[in-house]
């Protein structure tokens, strides 16, 4: 009988197309065997509890500068919030300044996260309005392994039309996969200037600023350019059923259009932009937070298929950075943190509501981000993946506050929400890097995978 590095054994073992009781077994970094009575060198008894791949979040933002401020945590503690809430690889996001190469910006950003995260990490390539210039680089990012390529709609890295159509085509000729912030900034910048100018500058004007109607049409643009270019083509953070709709219309004629939303559509309102004071300031994002009924409509689009992965799009910054925007909600840094809660929350919510099968949600944070963007040994468990894998406990309670999380901004959106179903072990390729409530590795232990393709079929 083989004897194996590791086996966790009697658990509950759940992928994207099964649920099976079984043994898996480990030698060095990868699953080696799933199968019954397996014999290791160490076991860990996982009775009782639920055996995942490890959660992959396509979108998150650490250390990131926006204007004078830098989101809150960077590569360590990112990644680790990560580890404890199941997350065991991540993808982040270059953005060249003008005057660097592609290649010089990735190797900066490789530079910066290398000797500090602790799960496995890739980067998208971000083409901004001065990297139009800049195309004939697009296959060095590619060959470097920055498979995706982030195209903005919206803010000082907005795309006009025409620039739209040549980054999408320079990343199809490279089987690229553009992955894309849609919204319509002439519509929102003009309409913040109309609030602004009768002195609406509360951030209950943000949402209204940013209409779901027009982030449908922006999607909808998009979604036509890209059918004109052939490419195919992921929609970040969809807020509303407006986006869903687009995208939906656009799978059945058999487009390769995929869509992705967040914890922060699926659990908050924008009631939350009416707290007092800086609390209103501390759930502004972009696509924002929208209605009760566009809540719902998500989680309906969720369990029925029409949007495909959930992220995070983690980028918290401090109460005190927020508060700077109080006079003036378009100058309010935008983000929120995620990256912890996701994958037990979408558990907590989707599978013990019924809207999703323990299956659905292996698929939608594991899975099919993983195969989207090419993480060939990542998001499942089967013989020669990456041993990436969460030990779930699906009874364990836990209420999030700052104080049962382990970001670093200080505050939560999701605050006295209690979930039930946590991880009680996270392993990055066999080894524990979070257990008995602890972080086990040091930084550095994650590493860059390099990615050769992306947009793998579903």
């Amino acid at each position: 009988m083989n004897e194996y590095d590791l086996v966790i054994k009697n658990g509950t073992v759940i992928t994207a197309v099964t649920t099976i009781q079984a043994d898996v077994a480990i030698n060095g970094e990868t699953i080696a065997a799933i199968g019954q009575n397996l014999c290791g060198k160490r076991e860990i008894d996982a009775r009782g509890k639920l055996v995942t791949p490890g959660a992959v979040d396509i979108h998150v933002h650490l250390e990131m500068p926006i204007g004078n401020f830098r989101s809150t945590d960077d590569f360590f503690t990112g990644t680790a919030a990560a580890a404890f809430g199941g997350t065991t690889s991540i993808i982040d996001f270059v953005e060249a300044e003008p005057e660097e190469t592609l290649l010089e910006a990735a190797a900066a950003r490789r530079a910066l996260a290398d000797p500090k995260v602790v799960i496995d990490y890739s980067l998208h390539m971000t083409i901004t309005p001065a990297d139009i210039a800049k195309l004939a680089q697009v296959p060095d990012a590619f060959a470097a392994g920055c498979t995706t390529f982030k195209l903005y709609m919206a803010y000082g890295y907005r795309l006009h039309d025409g620039e739209l159509l040549q980054a999408l085509t320079a990343v199809r000729d490279v089987g690229g996969l553009p992955v894309v912030h849609a919204e319509n900034w002439d519509v929102i910048t003009t309409l913040i200037a109309e609030n602004l100018a009768y002195g609406r500058t509360a951030p209950h004007w943000h949402p209204r600023s940013r209409p779901a109607l027009m982030e449908g049409e922006a999607a909808g643009r998009l979604i036509d350019i890209a059918e004109l270019v052939d490419v195919p083509v992921h929609i970040f953070h969809v807020s509303c059923v407006d986006t869903v709709e687009q995208i939906a219309r656009a799978r059945r004629n058999g487009r390769p259009v995929t869509g992705e939303t967040c914890p922060q559509y699926l659990f908050l309102t924008w009631d939350a932009y009416d707290a007092p004071g800086v609390q209103g300031t501390l759930p502004v994002c972009s696509p924002p937070i929208r209605s009760q009924a566009e809540q719902d409509a998500l989680w309906q689009a969720v369990s029925r298929g029409d949007l495909q992965i959930i992220t995070t799009d983690h980028c918290p910054f401090t109460i005190e950075e927020k508060a700077t925007g109080l006079d003036d909600y378009s100058t309010i840094p935008g983000g929120v943190p995620s990256i912890e809660m996701r994958f037990p929350a979408i558990y907590s919510r989707g599978v013990g509501s019924g809207l999703l099968t323990p299956s659905q949600w292996v698929d939608m944070c594991c899975t099919a981000p993983a195969k989207l963007v090419g993480l060939e040994k990542k998001g499942h468990i089967g013989v020669g993946y990456d041993a990436d894998l969460v030990i779930f406990d699906p009874h364990k309670r836990v209420t999030l506050s700052p104080e049962t999380l382990h970001e670093t901004a200080g505050w939560t959106p999701y605050e006295g929400v209690t979930l039930t179903g946590w991880p009680e072990m996270t392993l990055v390729r066999g080894q524990v890097v979070v257990g008995d409530g602890e972080l086990k590795v040091e930084g550095g232990y994650g590493r860059y995978v390099h990615r050769t393709k992306a947009n793998l079929p579903a």
